[in-house]
């Protein structure tokens, strides 16, 4: 699904980048998603579900523990190696994609080029 240098949509990018700190359960990636969003993404349990899921195929995330809270299973989700490079490359694709609207110099250059010359 997702490998490093692949764009991730917002959601799945939030989730990786709230377990760069560390392992976190469910409720709690809800939380820092939010927050690290700026409440632009809001995620309903079922929607965190299924993203957890397709990471985890992808090899991006892993349970690190399981147990039992109050009758219910609680798993606590952390970032493989690949998730963390996968999440660290999309966020330098942001940034030079924001650099573009950002920098006026930037730019520029890019209209100085000689492939940018008219005829």
């Amino acid at each position: 699904m997702t490998t490093q240098g692949a764009i991730l949509r917002a959601p799945s990018y939030f989730v990786l980048a709230a377990l760069l700190d560390g392992p976190l359960h469910g409720y709690v990636i809800i939380k820092r998603v939010s927050a690290l969003s700026g409440d632009s993404v809001r995620l309903a349990a079922g929607t965190l579900y299924a993203i957890l899921d397709r990471l985890t195929e992808a090899a991006l995330i892993e349970v690190e523990k399981e147990e039992i809270v109050n009758g219910r299973a609680r798993r606590s989700y952390a970032l493989t190696p690949e998730g963390r490079d996968t999440v660290q490359a999309e966020a330098q694709r942001l940034a030079a994609a924001a650099a573009v609207v950002t920098n006026p110099a930037l730019r520029q250059s890019a209209l100085s080029g000689p492939e940018m010359r008219l005829a």
